[in-house]
C-alpha cells in the first residue's frame, strides 16, 4: 500500500514504516502530525485518485528530526573580468516516518 501526498508545495510517494524529508514544518521531535492533502492511495489493484484530494484520506506520521541537508554551491563567474562569486546554501528539513495511510 502506498499513496501520494502533499506538503511544502511538493509532492511524495510513501508506504508505511518509510522515513521521508519534507520541507521545514513547525512541530517538535517526537510529535504526530496529519497529512490531509492526499492525492492517491493504491493498494494493490484498488486505485483511489482524488479530485484535487482524497476524501477521507490521512497520512499519520511522527516527526524524528530536524536538520540542515548538504551545502549547496553556487557559483557566479565572468569570464575575463577576474571576478568570480561564491555562495553556499543549506536548506532546513523535517524528517518524518509514516506510520499509517487510511483512506
Amino acid at each position: 500500500m502506498y499513496a501520494v501526498f502533499q506538503s511544502g508545495g511538493k509532492q511524495h510517494r510513501v508506504s508505511e514504516g518509510q522515513t521521508v524529508r519534507l520541507e521545514k514544518l513547525d512541530v517538535e521531535t517526537g510529535s504526530t502530525i496529519e497529512f490531509d492533502k492526499v492525492l492517491l492511495v493504491a493498494n494493490g489493484e484498488d486505485v483511489k485518485v482524488g479530485v484535487p484530494y482524497v476524501d477521507g484520506g490521512k497520512i499519520v506520521a511522527e516527526v524524528v528530526t530536524h536538520g540542515r541537508g548538504d551545502k549547496v554551491k553556487i557559483v557566479k563567474f565572468r569570464r575575463r573580468k577576474h571576478h568570480r562569486k561564491q555562495m553556499g546554501h543549506r536548506q532546513w528539513f523535517t524528517e518524518v516516518k509514516i506510520t499509517g495511510i487510511n483512506a
